[in-house]
């Protein structure tokens, strides 16, 4: 008996500790790798580990965890760089997010952002843009800090957020009145404004239960409202209230402290004694004695510039008698002298030396050619000889499988025709099956056309390949670089590609509801997006289009192709792509690419999966074969876009997601590049579809007229 106590006793203790080393929840694991590739892999994150790795068992740096699940994330002041994850939604158990004071950004926050957080600092980093729409829904949010960023818009709606106490938007870019919903914030107690560009009045404020409110430098008006006077700690200097309190000379407002590279933070006590000088210094007396002071200040100031005039004209002369007295610039002066200043402009603006040490250097380094290579000289992809001489890649540091020739030519049935399922722009695709059964898509990239060492250039592509991260990007399994072969291993989907979907009359193919292309729509949406604004250097597909989409049994999409466009030559893709109707009017007409030709081609896509056709159909009369020409007049026309419809579809879609689709649609294919938005806000207009889709009064009777997923609903 005792033993069998002791037993119990044994695996409970052994299940208590299995569960503080267990592994950690599979989602939280796939956002914090996401967020560690986001970041650029930070050197400064010591033990965190994307490989197999176990953020609550191995206590990743500054990651808390209770069980299995992640619930804070603190990173502040760590000098990381990137951005956050574009799939932090993830993280459903997290209630802090702490990466303040870092360099994030130089985009827009990500729209996915964890649901149920309770703290969110994203101080002094560099956001730009518009405010997620997902804050709107973060209803246990209690302290949000912006700060010190470089927003611009509010995206948000405030009617949910009324447990929030701490709302932090200072030094930031934002104009416009305060939004309405502001008022709803019922549980607001510190609220910090100043340093932007608001207008209007602040009167929404007014029910606030505000203890700490500093809405300095702004361009607010109108009057403070009585019940805001109250306020302890309230800053409204540097705005054009017309009963703005003044302070007493000799006390000093409140204020947040400020980093230095916002200097102007905490001069605020400034502005009223500038506006009690403005306000009392108006007298006859003072302004009679201004006169004598003016005059003398007038006069002094036309002898300094006399001399100054004086100074540089002898100085010129002297210099001409510099010129005169060397013997090798005797004969040659003018045209010598406007090469030596082409020659000292890059030298002075990198030197630090006094300018009289300066000048005497480079009277002697003019003499010297200048060097052979030009630093400045701009980068044209079309030009092979330009571009920089790549690194030699180590193999070794390649997270992909090394597969020999043999194991693939045994697995493709020495890549029988049987075997093969595709052909690609960059070579043919093979179905592979590997010893244990695993079932792969093997591409045979053909470089014929790469003059020097295609192995090495092969090698680079497969190491910039596998640092792709991202659910809707096809994944490189492995590769092959023996004898001469170039061959991408990837993840293999049965269910083929969109194009085959949509447009092959195969009666084995699934039909695809109104839900799945919605679903196709913004996991593509975000793969570009990923690709466009989460990659550093950015990376542009080029190659964009339906047969490049690949399906799971789930009809997730995948984008194959990515990450080698930019080897090969622009006149390549347009020869192999012509006339498909892909291509953006620039590029047809420059061969220059560019991410609002990813936008564009994405929009055709779109095209394709909102009517069932074809980019370009040689088949149909002429004045429908390019389905760009044929369709975008009748976008915003609500019954030529009913006809425009799948006739597959027999109906069953919600007509006001139909014409948001459209919207989306019609932004992305305008023939001026500048006018096309970036894939972020593509995803974000996408993304609101979903949730008002879901989320409107008539959902119940769309339902009945719509096909879903078997789950019902939008979760994408």
């Amino acid at each position: 008996m005792a033993f069998g106590v002791a037993g119990v006793v044994v695996l409970l203790l052994a299940s208590v500790f299995s569960g503080v080393t267990a592994d950690t929840n599979s989602d939280d694991v796939t956002a914090l790798n996401t967020f560690y590739t986001t970041l650029n892999s930070p050197s400064q994150l010591t033990n965190w580990a994307p490989q197999n790795g176990d953020p609550c068992g191995q206590s990743w740096l500054g990651v808390t965890c209770s069980g299995s699940r992640v619930i804070t994330i603190k990173v502040p002041g760590m000098g990381l760089n990137g951005t956050l994850g574009y799939n932090m939604n993830l993280l459903t158990e997290l209630s802090e997010l702490d990466a303040s004071n870092n360099d994030l950004g130089g985009s827009d926050i990500p729209y996915n952002l964890p649901p149920n957080l309770e703290r969110l600092n994203l101080e002094k980093n560099n956001f730009v843009g518009t405010l997620p729409y997902s804050i709107s829904e973060m209803a246990a949010l209690k302290y949000l800090n912006l700060g010190h960023n470089q927003l611009s818009e509010i995206d948000v709606v405030f009617n949910q957020l009324t447990n929030l106490t701490t709302l932090d938007f200072s030094y930031n870019l934002f104009s416009g009145t305060l939004p309405e919903s502001f008022s709803n914030m019922t549980s607001l107690s510190t609220l910090y404004l100043q340093n932007n560009q608001f207008t209007g009045t602040i009167d929404i404020l007014t029910d606030l239960p505000l203890t700490d409110l500093n809405v300095a430098d702004n361009q607010f008006s109108g009057s403070i409202p009585d019940k805001l006077k109250g306020i302890s700690n309230l800053q409204t200097s540097g705005n054009t209230f017309s009963n703005s309190p003044a302070l007493p000379v000799s006390d000093t407002p409140p204020s947040r402290p400020s980093p230095s590279r916002n200097p102007s933070h905490n001069n605020n006590n400034s502005s009223p004694s500038r506006g009690r000088d403005s306000d009392n210094g108006g007298s006859r007396g003072q302004s009679s004695k201004v006169g004598g002071p003016a005059v003398a200040g007038i006069v002094i100031s036309l002898v300094i510039v006399g001399a100054l005039v004086a100074f540089f004209l002898i100085k010129r002369k002297s210099m001409g008698h510099q010129h005169r007295g060397d013997p090798e610039k005797n004969e040659h002066l003018s045209p010598l002298a406007s090469g030596k200043i082409k020659q000292l402009r890059p030298i002075r603006s990198l030197s630090l030396s006094p300018p009289g040490k300066e000048l005497k250097k480079n009277d002697s380094m003019n003499l010297k050619p200048p060097p052979k290579i030009d630093l400045h000289k701009s980068f044209d992809e079309n030009d092979p000889t330009n571009k920089p001489v790549a690194k030699k890649v180590n193999p070794s540091s390649i997270r992909a499988t090394a597969y020999t020739v043999a194991d693939l030519q045994v697995a493709t049935e020495s890549f029988s025709a049987d075997n093969l399922v595709g052909e690609g722009s960059f070579g043919h695709v093979y179905r592979a099956r590997l010893s244990d059964q695993k079932v792969l898509a093997v591409k045979k990239i053909n470089f014929s056309a790469v003059p020097d060492n295609p192995s090495d250039l092969f090698i680079k592509l497969v190491a910039n390949i596998a640092k792709l991260n991202h659910p809707n990007l096809s994944g490189l399994d492995g590769y092959c670089s023996e004898h001469g072969q170039c061959l991408l291993a990837y993840e293999f989907y049965k269910h083929g590609s969109l194009h085959d979907l949509l447009h092959l009359s195969d009666g084995n193919n699934r039909s695809l509801s109104w839900n799945s292309r919605v679903k196709i729509a913004l996991g593509s949406a975000r793969a570009l997006e990923y690709l466009h604004e989460t990659c550093l250097p950015s990376i542009i597909h080029k190659n964009f289009k339906s047969s490049n989409i690949l399906l799971d049994d789930e009809l997730n999409p995948h984008i194959s192709d990515c990450g080698f466009a930019d080897l090969i030559p622009n006149q390549e893709l347009q020869e192999s792509d012509d006339h498909s109707g892909y291509r953006a009017p620039e590029v047809s007409m420059s061969g220059q690419y560019s991410q609002k030709s990813d936008v564009y081609s994405f929009g055709v896509v779109m095209l394709e999966l909102l009517t069932g056709r074809k980019a370009f159909d040689s088949s149909q009369p002429r004045s429908q074969q390019s389905l760009v020409r044929w369709a975008t007049p009748q976008l915003h026309d609500i019954d030529s876009l009913d006809q425009m419809v799948d006739p597959a579809l027999e109906g069953l879609y919600p007509a006001k997601s139909l014409s948001r689709f459209a919207d989306a649609i019609a932004l992305c294919v305008q023939p001026e590049p500048e006018f096309r938005p970036p894939m972020s806000e593509v995803v974000q207009s996408l993304v609101r579809l979903v949730q008002r889709s879901s989320m409107g009064a008539g959902l119940s009777s769309e339902r009945n007229s719509c096909r879903f997923d078997e789950s019902g609903d939008h979760k994408f």
